[in-house]
Parts: structure tokens; C-alpha cells; sequence
């Protein structure tokens, strides 16, 4: 990759931290951030419905902690919560996309 005035791209960043796409530290990686994305969402959906994290978990049938555990990237997540959450707690429709 050619650089310009020796800038570093974020991809570099990446690849120099924890490998190329493909092998198994960038993988680890990228399956973290994209739990982390998924945490973000759902505290910004929250807000902007000016829920707190215990309102949230009262409408969807599970607790405060397990919210914030998802918003603060420290859970796995069931698909099925995931659903509940989005659908019951937020009003929301969860659209997934896979790709290989």
C-alpha cells in the first residue's frame, strides 16, 4: 500500500495490530467490534427513546444488569434476546446480514 505524506490508514493500523483480514487475531477482532457496534446501537436507540437502562429491561423481560452488560460490550448476546430487546423493548425491527 502506498502511503502519502506518510500517513497511516486505519486498515494499516489493523493489519499491524492484529493481522490481515482472515486470520485468527483480526477475526477475534473484528467479532469483538461488531458486539461493541451492536452495544452502541442499542444505547443510542434507548436515549433517543429517552428510556433508562431499567425502563428497557422492564418492557422486554430481563434486568438492568443484562442491558448494561450488552450496552457496555461485556455479554453475548442470544439472537432471540436480541430480538426482544429491539422488537419489544425499542419498537424496532432487527434486519441481520451475513457475509462469507
Amino acid at each position: 500500500m502506498k502511503k502519502k505524506n506518510n500517513i497511516t490508514t486505519f486498515e494499516e493500523l489493523l493489519e499491524k495490530e492484529y493481522g490481515k483480514i482472515g486470520t485468527p487475531a483480526r477475526d477475534k477482532y473484528e467479532q469483538g467490534f461488531e458486539a461493541f457496534k451492536l452495544g452502541v446501537i442499542l444505547q443510542e436507540m434507548r436515549k433517543q427513546q429517552k428510556l433508562t437502562q431499567e425502563q428497557l429491561a422492564r418492557k422486554c423481560g430481563t434486568t438492568k444488569t443484562y442491558i448494561s452488560r450488552i450496552e457496555n460490550d461485556a455479554s453475548d448476546i442470544r439472537l432471540s434476546t436480541l430480538m426482544r430487546i429491539i422488537q419489544e423493548g425499542l419498537g424496532g425491527h432487527l434486519k441481520l446480514t451475513v457475509e462469507y
